[in-house]
């Protein structure tokens, strides 16, 4: 099977650190695949929270649920590192977007990991069901009060 290949974007929008701990490395003694989805989970959570929001589960009375995501690794990280994690809304749509990311060592700018995750906003249904519902537009405009060029979703 052939690498997965993952251009980035230009730019990015949001950025935050986070240090590797302990508990983020595998037997091997790097970054545990498992825990780079926690790593990106909680740079994502932070990436809300930026743009005003309280979490992923408040956004403009919406939710969001994470629909896929890809990884590409470029190199190992290590206990004591910090990751720089850079993010960028893209590929809007009808109900969601993907938000993609970058992982570097905040002390070398060694990239450590590139990749996106699918982002959809759901609503709540009938009893514990959510329901799939369009991008609020007013999570677009605080998008674009940080970088009009951001795309619209798609009709």
């Amino acid at each position: 099977m052939p690498r997965l290949q993952f251009p980035l974007p230009e730019r990015f929008l949001f950025s935050t650190d986070i240090p590797i701990y302990i508990s983020h490395v595998n037997q091997g003694g790097h970054l545990d695949n498992a825990q780079l989805l926690t790593l990106v989970s909680e740079a994502r959570v932070r990436f809300f929270r930026w743009l005003g929001y309280p979490g992923e589960l408040a956004i403009e009375g919406m939710s969001i649920v994470v629909g896929d995501m890809m990884a590409q690794y470029k190199s190992e990280a290590f206990y004591g590192e910090t990751m720089q994690i850079d993010m960028l809304p893209d590929d809007f749509n009808k109900y969601g977007f993907d938000l993609v990311f970058r992982l570097q060592d905040k002390a070398t700018g060694r990239e450590v990991a590139r990749g996106k995750t699918g982002v959809v906003f759901v609503a709540d249904g009938e009893g514990h069901s959510k329901k799939v519902t369009p991008l609020p537009t007013g999570f677009l405009a605080r998008l674009q009060a940080h970088d009009p060029s951001l795309g619209r979703p798609a009709a």
